[in-house]
């Protein structure tokens, strides 16, 4: 865990991967999540709708950046997180997860940093990209 006094711009959150995702990690996450959307479990429903298969939730993609981010800043110093899907995650996909510092500053007296986020499948395309601001708590 990584103190946001200790970071600076330009630091990198190291990478971190996934196993290669499956229909039952989409299904896994329907059923935390609520969203029980067939394109993301039925492959004929998916298919039947124009996909090459069922899908991956974005929020799916979203948590498991978010829950890499707070891993390497601490769960408790995670101020803010947006993100924007750009691409499907499939079932096989392996998604690369990577964080990089744009700026560190203070914030009503306390330390702030923002990032810059993104996660990448094997191919290398750019599946989510985001934001986030660490530091801690008043």
């Amino acid at each position: 865990m990584i103190s946001t006094l200790n970071l600076h711009a330009g630091d990198e959150m190291p990478v971190f991967t996934t196993p290669e995702l499956s229909l039952t990690h989409f299904v896994r996450y329907a059923g935390a999540s609520g969203d029980f959307n067939p394109s993301h479990h039925d492959e004929e429903f998916a298919k039947a709708r124009g996909n090459a298969s069922a899908f991956g939730h974005g929020m799916l993609t979203a948590g498991i950046l978010g829950q890499a981010i707070a891993r390497w800043v601490g769960p408790t110093l995670v101020r803010a997180y947006r993100v924007r899907f750009s691409r499907q995650v499939w079932r096989k996909d392996i998604l690369s997860c990577g964080a990089k510092v744009l700026k560190t500053y203070e914030e009503g007296g306390l330390a702030r940093a923002d990032l810059e986020c993104w996660v990448k499948n094997q191919n290398g395309e750019t599946v989510l990209t985001g934001t986030a601001t660490v530091g801690p708590h008043a």
